[in-house]
Parts: structure tokens; sequence; C-alpha cells
């Protein structure tokens, strides 16, 4: 494994231990066993180090709800909603969980511009994969409407679950609860229209 490698597997584990905030430079080396110049030289800053391994992280647990995870109930059905909610919500509470991150990035972010950034780019890219969980079929291009539509209501659905999760794991919703809130908003939408 080169440095670059091993700097972001250090940078993966130095956030799951110690968060954003309280990860320096000198713990990452130390996780890697590679040297400070390499982080600028492979990545610029530790911020974009960073940025980077979250992303990573990210994209590791979403495979634990995502649709080539062998998801059983018709895409776009409630049924589908609620299994992919129960998958998501089985992931906030496990050890080595990326969520509490997402609310570090939440409250810190101001403090780490480069960070910050980086997420928020990929933030698109996690609603155009959200959306194939839920409805079926591929992913959408970057430009189809539903990616700001769709998938940016999955993606606000799914950072406030984490938050309130974060907040008070006992009181946080449940994929039943989130299915049957649907289900009453779908209810009312259809009285009313």
């Amino acid at each position: 494994m080169g440095h670059r490698e091993a700097l972001l597997e250090g940078a993966k584990r130095c956030l799951l231990e110690k968060g954003f905030v309280r990860t320096t430079a000198r713990d990452i080396v130390k996780e890697s066993g590679t040297n400070l110049a390499s982080i600028g030289y492979h990545y610029g800053s530790k911020d974009a180090l960073l940025a980077q391994a979250y992303v990573s992280l990210s994209e590791g647990t979403s495979d634990a709800f995502d649709a080539g995870s062998g998801l059983a109930t018709p895409p776009g059905s409630l049924e589908r909603f609620q299994e992919v909610w129960a998958n998501i919500i089985g992931t906030l509470g496990k050890p080595g969980s990326i969520w509490p991150l997402s609310m570090e990035l939440v409250v810190m972010g101001d403090t780490m511009p480069t960070v910050r950034d980086y997420v928020a780019a990929a933030q698109g890219e996690g609603a155009r994969g959200v959306i194939p969980m839920f409805m079926g079929g591929k992913e959408p291009p970057a430009d189809d409407p539903s990616v700001d539509t769709l998938g940016k209501l999955y993606m606000t659905l799914m950072l406030g679950v984490i938050a309130r999760y974060t907040f008070d794991a006992d009181s946080a919703a449940t994929a039943e609860e989130l299915t049957q809130g649907m289900r009453q908003l779908l209810e009312a939408a259809r009285r009313a229209g």
C-alpha cells in the first residue's frame, strides 16, 4: 500500500476514533505510518484528506442499505420505503458508525470550510445514489430533475433521522413510524387532491 492509500485508511480510523475536530495531522501520520509531508503532497491539506476519508466511509456504510443488497420489496412502494429506512436506521447504533461525524459536520462545518465544501459537493452524488434504493432502477444522471427533488428529499429525511438518533436514540423514529407518517401524508394528499 502506497502513502496515498495508507493516509486515507489512517484518516478513516482517526475519524471514527476522534472525529473531525480532534484529529490532527500527526494523528493521521501515526496511524498511517507515513510522514507529514505526504499529506500535503497527496491531498493538499489535512482537511481535504479528512473530507475524502469521510466520503469513503459514507460510501462503505451505504452498502448496508444499497439497492444491490437484495431488497425484497417492490421498488417505489411503502414496503420498500420501510425496508430501506429499517436498514439505514440499523446502521446508526452499530460500533464504528459514521453518522455522528455527519452531525459534527453540521455543527462545526464553518470551522472546516474545506471539509464542508468537499462533502457538500459529494451530497449530489449521495442524492443520485439514494434514489435507486427506494425507487429501483439505476442512478439517474446528475442533471436529472429527480436528483434535485426526490434525491434531496431522501437526503434531507436521512439527515433528520441521523440528527434525531444522535440526539436521543430512544425516541428516534423507527422505520415503521416513518412509513406510517408517509402513509398518513399520502392519504391526506389523496383526499385534498
